[in-house]
């Protein structure tokens, strides 16, 4: 026999979501309002239902524990930390509870990654009879937001743990909300709004390859909402050390024009010049790095389509993103 862990539990808790919609069957985290959906552009909708850096986490003294979930075709793994460590992972595509078996038989931090790309509706919880299940106490770390497009949302690592910011997060010793919206990183006013309501210790911003790859915008209108996007973020977050980074390496885009005559090269000019009109009219604490120092032309091999990095891509990013914030 086990018990039964509702969903909505107050003794879970949940960390990187920006909202839950929650009821008796089932949570769903969210990395928009959930209230104000409605106001967003549907696409960004779809990939803000995505839980890209979100966790639940929990005490328990449980040796096994089964996740009940709703049931997707599409979905990538979840990954499970015992008391800070990576334990194993689980396939969450077609089923309707996945199982965690032979933890050990103390009282431990429980952290479960969720997937980073599909959605996740959890249904409830499954213990054994006798053990005890309590709220975690896992210390308060700094908060970093990270705002980006599909190369922040991380799709294509092996497992959520394995996206490049999970792994700075843990490097760092931060506590992650992951903004990452595959084909949706616009500037979008209502995401800086996002941003500047939430609590956060730093904040990066990772811009471009999603206006020149879906030209939402041109060399008259870029920069301009970049210094926008930073103004309503610093409405709430004067002092908060805001990084800006430019495109990665992406072969055949890096001086070929978009419909609207952007190049990648010129667009990483223009997020620079951006950055120092800012800098140059007060905001002191605004740090600019350039995607190619991120993953350069040499790691070309790591871009599994020309465009998307691989997991061993998400990891050299993690290294050289952990060395840039470690830095200011």
């Amino acid at each position: 026999m086990s018990q039964q862990i509702f969903p909505n539990d107050s003794r879970i808790k949940w960390l990187g979501a920006i909202s839950l919609d929650s009821n008796d069957e089932y949570v769903m985290p969210w990395r928009i309002p959930h209230a104000e959906i409605d106001l967003y552009n549907i696409e960004l909708m779809g990939r803000a239902a995505m839980p890209a850096g979100v966790r639940l986490t929990f005490q328990t003294d449980a040796e096994n524990l089964v996740f009940r979930c709703d049931s997707l075709e599409e979905r990538s793994l979840a990954d499970l930390f015992v008391d800070g460590e990576y334990f194993r992972s689980e396939v969450t595509e077609n089923v309707g509870k996945f199982r965690f078996s032979q933890l050990p038989p103390h009282n431990k931090e429980i952290e479960l990654w969720l997937p980073q790309y599909g959605e996740f509706r959890l249904k409830g919880i499954e213990i054994p009879d006798g053990a005890s299940l309590h709220t975690s106490e896992m210390p308060k770390l700094p908060k970093w937001v990270t705002y980006g497009s599909s190369i922040t949302q991380c799709r294509d690592a092996a497992s959520p743990s394995l996206t490049w910011p999970s792994i700075v997060s843990r490097n760092r010793g931060s506590d992650l909300t992951c903004l990452g919206y595959a084909g949706q990183c616009h500037l979008d006013p209502l995401i800086a709004r996002v941003i500047r309501d939430i609590d956060a210790d730093l904040v990066s911003l990772c811009l471009g390859i999603n206006v020149y790859t879906n030209p939402s915008m041109n060399e008259r209108t870029f920069g301009p909402n970049i210094v926008a996007f930073v103004k309503i973020i610093r409405e709430k977050h004067p002092l908060t050390p805001i990084v800006i980074f430019s495109p990665i390496h992406s072969p055949g885009r890096e001086d070929t024009a978009n419909v609207v005559g952007f190049t990648l090269e010129g667009m990483r000019g223009e997020i620079r010049r951006s950055v120092d009109i800012l800098i140059s009219t007060g905001d002191k604490n605004l740090y600019y790095f350039d995607g190619l120092d991120i993953l350069g032309v040499d790691n070309g091999h790591l871009l599994h389509d020309g465009l998307h990095p691989n997991t061993e891509g998400y990891g050299v990013m993690a290294n050289n993103i952990t060395k840039m914030l470690d830095s200011i």
